[in-house]
């Protein structure tokens, strides 16, 4: 009550139906139900803005029963709604001897002369509190989302993975079916009902089965599995869309063949791969594809990849059929994604490249590309793969 006489007035610039707004944007997070929020919103309407001027009070002395009729509710919910908002703060009341609802407006002003009922000066002396309600929701709001993006990420991935490990010839079933029965569990649907905490433990299961599926399905060690999986979700978000140095942007689902990026952003979970031409070099991997021309490359390509190129390539050209071509190998998005990530664009073409000239070798022939490529991408994360070697060796065979 000592709210409703120290009420000065909303500050400039503010109505009622500022409140009104924050009250709905905060909901829940501030204990207002739907209904709540209803019964609020039809007394703020029955209010005016000189109510909310210094020197006034908004008072609702509408009587209970006309309030009850025209939310088709009983007079006793509506006391029980009132009696919520009372609690949190966003309502008082403002009794006569009689516990009757009634007053009077001034003809020539229209102001309140004299009023009983429910008082909603309590109401701006929330705003405050409901602001920082609202920031602190959406901070919320934000990690929950980014936390399903980081899971829906790691899903791609799995089921990448599964396919692969399906599609290897020689593998045994029976060591994958843990696995898919793993991911059968984990994989609900991400539905606002679930709270962050529970949220950020599924993404430490997702974690965790990647990691396993990367050590028993890949060509790499547990230990180098863990550091993938922690690269991979553990990255700083990015902003979405193209970078500036790669305007060309196409999903890597289009249909339309183009000049572009085929790790582009658009995949959350290869958001550090990024355009690389031949010349650039990394001092980690030392893979030597700075040494590999576009003219080797194109010597050394297979008629199948040569069929997917246009009749001048560039190495933009060569890096999208060599993504084309990827899936005639089993090779999955997971794996492409991670080879973008530890030699380049231009690097995992020529990865691709020559595991698709390994099938067609004489002696010895690639039985399991897949598993080739990602043999080629682990020594390439360990400083082993020499690229430009490689290709010089295609080459003379050739000549």
């Amino acid at each position: 009550m000592h709210l409703c006489e120290t009420f000065a007035g909303l500050e400039e610039g503010v109505n009622r139906y500022d409140l009104l707004l924050l009250v709905k944007k905060v909901g829940q997070a501030g204990g207002f139900t739907p209904r709540m929020i209803q019964l609020l919103d039809y007394y703020l309407a029955y209010t005016r803005d000189c109510d909310w001027e210094e020197g006034s009070r908004p008072i609702v002395f509408q009587s209970l029963s006309r309030t009850a009729l025209d939310l088709g509710v009983s007079e006793r919910q509506i006391q029980k709604l009132e009696a919520k908002l009372f609690e949190i703060g966003a309502l008082a009341w403002r009794d006569s001897g009689n516990h009757k609802r009634y007053g009077r407006r001034d003809p020539d002003t229209g102001r309140i002369a004299y009023a009983y009922g429910v008082d909603l000066s309590p109401l701006a002396e929330l705003r405050s509190a409901l602001e920082q309600k609202l920031h602190e929701k959406k901070l919320y709001d934000e990690a929950w989302l980014a936390t399903k993006r980081e899971i829906s990420g790691l899903r791609r991935q799995i089921r990448g993975l599964l396919q692969e490990a399906q599609a290897e010839e020689g593998r045994d079933m029976a060591t994958v079916a843990p696995y898919e029965a793993e991911y059968e569990e984990i994989a609900i649907q991400l539905r606002t009902h679930i709270g962050l905490a529970e949220l950020r433990r599924l993404l430490a299961r997702h974690v965790s089965l990647q990691s396993e599926l990367l050590a028993v399905v890949g060509a790499v060690g547990k230990a180098d599995a863990d550091a993938v999986s922690r690269r991979t979700t553990l990255r700083p978000e990015t902003r979405k869309g193209s970078s500036r140095s790669e305007p060309r942007f196409a999903h890597y689902n289009s249909t339309t063949p183009s000049n572009t990026d085929s790790c582009s952003p658009a995949d959350p979970c290869f958001q550090e791969s990024v355009a690389e031409s031949p010349e650039s070099t990394d001092p980690r991997q030392g893979s030597g594809v700075q040494h590999v021309t576009l003219a080797m490359a194109l010597r050394a390509a297979s008629g199948r990849l040569t069929e997917l190129l246009p009749s001048q390539p560039g190495w933009d050209d060569v890096v999208e059929a060599a993504y084309r071509l990827r899936s005639r190998w089993g090779i999955s998005q997971a794996s492409w994604g991670e080879a973008c990530s530890v030699l380049g664009r231009t690097g995992a073409a020529l990865c691709l490249l020559l595991t698709d000239r390994a099938t067609e070798r004489t002696d010895r022939p690639v039985r399991q590309p897949a598993a080739y490529f990602r043999g080629l991408v682990a020594k390439g994360r360990g400083g082993e793969l020499r690229l430009h070697a490689s290709l010089f060796g295609l080459l003379e065979r050739n000549d």
